[in-house]
């Protein structure tokens, strides 16, 4: 039996599926989607709190905080597990081997789940989050019976990764690390752009773009591939595909795209950003600042038409009105340009940006959205091997700043230290480029500095996929203590 048919079994039947590190943001999304579809589902995570324990609690899915093998017995109709965890250092993979049930990973059950679905997968080295936020919020407005799933809490979403209006249709951000999107099954993709990342296991350029050749190649027969025409990456993605997949469809959207989707007459104003689209008379307008967002807005666009064609609903009228306010009204998602607050006249603010293309647009988006702002940032680089591969484009990369703190390389625990870069090493390649970088090894132990540094009208970020956050938030903290006082 293929796994989505035990899926589908299982949900039919109201069957057990135990999810092994279900705390985890896409594992908790997963056990949500299939709670609400029907199935038993329980799980287990260490005791660490994560904000998917008050969505377990919420839902009423039990789960302990240990592992161990007595949790698992042959109640249980399949086991989901995070990549995090092996077999041989996990007593409850072992323990479902030795009963014979099913055991997969995540990225294989979500893959799995997509194909009971019309589904599209969002695609992308940048902007996967933003883009299936905004199309679950647009989907939502046009009443469209569809699940999303995200990589990280939606403001719109209720402060979760899911959203649930229906059974018909499945977006899912899907991941291209290791290749794991290719278990999806897409009706559709939206491509936001490919470039080099994920050094560790795609040493070059050619090899992370031939894993997005072969993700378009498994759009379904009939399917479409929605791209940025921006994007240098995506258009050849694009460009390769076409000669092995004359049976799909082929969108555009950006600024420098022909038809429908292309952004003209864009502009920012009173914070916030404004454009439209060369088919569709419509004001379009958004809160979140930085051109990339505004591109990410128009394929998310274009993917609410594709479905609105599917439907047979004419992308007009009032479905537009509708998605324009909704885009109007988005409020974001957690660590994307996320808003902390301001406190001592200073905006705090957190984004998940690790990649030097990431940083230098998040940048350069606040820049013209707060240009009386002076933009202080604490950057924290992750994995020793992207450092490595990027270093001279991540300190070219603060250009925008005014002033920038470094801090030590957040390790990741899929590599190994080598000795050849350190956070100290691009803080010296920074150093060379610009004035006013500062390195801190510790980002809490920025904290004095900092102060003596920030005055009102400041914007204030922290960026990485590391642990610098948390120097934002005791900052921002300490300013509001003080405001109190």
């Amino acid at each position: 039996m293929k796994l989505e048919e035990i899926i589908a079994k299982i949900m039919h039947d109201k069957d057990n599926i135990y999810f092994i590190g279900i705390k985890g943001t896409g594992m908790c999304a997963l056990a949500e989607l299939l709670h609400g579809s029907g199935a038993r589902v329980s799980g287990s995570d260490t005791g660490e709190i994560f904000y998917t324990n008050a969505i377990l609690d919420a839902l009423r899915i039990p789960y302990f905080e240990c592992f161990d093998a007595a949790h698992i017995s042959a109640e249980s109709a399949l086991v989901i597990h995070s990549a995090a965890y092996s077999a041989d250092k996990n007593p409850e993979m072992a323990k479902a081997l030795r009963l014979g049930i099913p055991l997969v990973k995540y990225t294989d059950a979500l893959g799995a789940y997509s194909a009971l679905f019309d589904s599209s997968g969002i695609a992308g080295v940048h902007g996967k989050t933003t883009t299936t936020a905004i199309t679950g919020t647009l989907l939502a407005a046009a009443a469209f019976p569809a699940q999303i799933l995200a990589g990280s809490a939606v403001t719109d979403f209720g402060g979760r990764s899911t959203m649930s209006i229906g059974n018909k249709y499945f977006i899912a951000e899907t991941c291209e690390y290791r290749k794991h999107f290719l278990s999806f099954h897409p009706r559709r993709v939206l491509l936001t752009g490919v470039e080099s990342d994920h050094q560790d296991f795609f040493p070059t350029y050619t090899s992370i773009l031939g894993a997005f050749v072969e993700y378009g190649e498994r759009i379904e027969r009939g399917g479409e591939l929605i791209y940025c025409a921006d994007d240098a990456g995506a258009c050849e993605t694009v460009s390769l595909l076409q000669k092995k997949r004359g049976d799909i469809t082929y969108t555009a959207y950006g600024f420098n795209a022909d038809g429908f989707f292309k952004i003209k007459n864009y502009k920012t104003e009173n914070e916030s950003s404004i454009f439209e689209l060369a088919g569709i008379p419509q004001l379009w307008r958004l809160r979140i600042p930085g051109r990339h967002t505004i591109l990410n807005s128009a394929g998310a666009i274009a993917l609410l038409k594709s479905i609105a064609d599917s439907e047979g609903v004419p992308f007009s009228g009032e479905l537009v009105n509708r998605a324009a306010r909704a885009l109007a009204a988005f409020s974001g998602s957690k660590r994307r340009s996320e808003i902390l607050g301001e406190a001592g006249g200073i905006l705090f603010m957190d984004d998940y940006a690790h990649h030097p293309t990431a940083i230098k647009t998040t940048l350069a988006g606040l820049r013209e959205f707060y240009p009386r702002r002076r933009l202080v940032v604490s950057f924290m680089a992750h994995t020793y091997s992207r450092t490595a591969a990027l270093l001279s484009d991540f300190a070219g990369a603060f250009e925008s700043a005014g002033i920038v703190f470094l801090h030590k390389i957040y390790a990741s625990a899929r590599e190994e230290y080598n000795g050849t870069v350190t956070g100290f090493s691009l803080f010296e390649k920074t150093k060379a480029l610009r004035g006013s970088v500062y390195y801190v090894d510790e980002p809490l132990d920025a904290l004095g500095q900092l102060k003596s540094i920030l005055r009102p009208g400041d914007l204030f970020i922290t960026l990485g996929a590391g642990d610098n956050w948390r120097l934002g938030g005791a900052l921002f903290n300490d300013y509001k203590i003080k405001g109190a006082a």
